[in-house]
């Protein structure tokens, strides 16, 4: 579905933003970009054309998603948060004239489903952030992530594994077995990936 610009945000007619979506003032959506279902965009967020971001998402106050990032469902992106997508950025090309949006290949951070990216962190793209892993805020992070891992710092280092709930796992009786705190859910890791183990 198209939505129109308002007097209080831009949103392109040619985006594609689901009716359930909110989305706040000053943000801009721009071309071709994909908004799923009970998505939150929030004040003056910026998302760049043929961005994707899956349902019930939250991107919130100033974050900068910049194409062609890919974001999956239940994905938090905090306030502040860059997703760049240039890895040689420079304003002119070595002739001195300005660059143009055909003189760089573009290069996306991948989300997926239920990661959390804290306040004012900075995705250096091309990186892939696994499910339900979690950033710490003002991380710059240049590396991919795996999926439940905690990473933070400058630069981002992994210090430890998450639960679905965002909360820290505790290990168990051996090095590759963590189990969350709160749910009880356990986890085995296997050859540096973490999994739940089903019941």
């Amino acid at each position: 579905m198209s939505s129109k610009p308002s007097a209080n945000h831009n949103v392109s007619p040619h985006a594609r933003v689901h009716p359930s979506a909110k989305v706040w003032q000053w943000a801009t959506i721009r071309e071709a970009a994909e908004i799923g279902e009970n998505c939150i965009i929030g004040q003056n967020a910026y998302v760049g054309a043929g961005v994707k971001i899956g349902r019930n998402c939250k991107i919130q106050n100033n974050a900068l998603i910049y194409e062609p990032a890919k974001i999956h469902d239940g994905v938090l992106i905090g306030p502040g948060v860059v997703l760049t997508n240039d890895r040689f950025p420079r304003a002119v090309n070595p002739d001195g004239t300005l660059k143009s949006s055909s003189d760089w290949s573009l290069s996306g951070v991948i989300v997926h489903t239920g990661a959390s990216i804290g306040a004012n962190s900075v995705c250096i793209a091309p990186i892939t952030i696994g499910e339900w892993s979690m950033i710490g805020s003002g991380s710059v992070v240049t590396k991919n992530v795996s999926a439940h891992a905690l990473v933070a710092g400058v630069p981002a280092r992994q210090i430890g594994w998450v639960s679905k709930t965002g909360e820290r796992l505790v290990q168990g009786g051996s090095p590759d077995e963590w189990h969350c705190p709160s749910t009880g859910t356990r986890y085995k890791l296997t050859d540096g990936t973490l999994a739940e183990v089903a019941k």
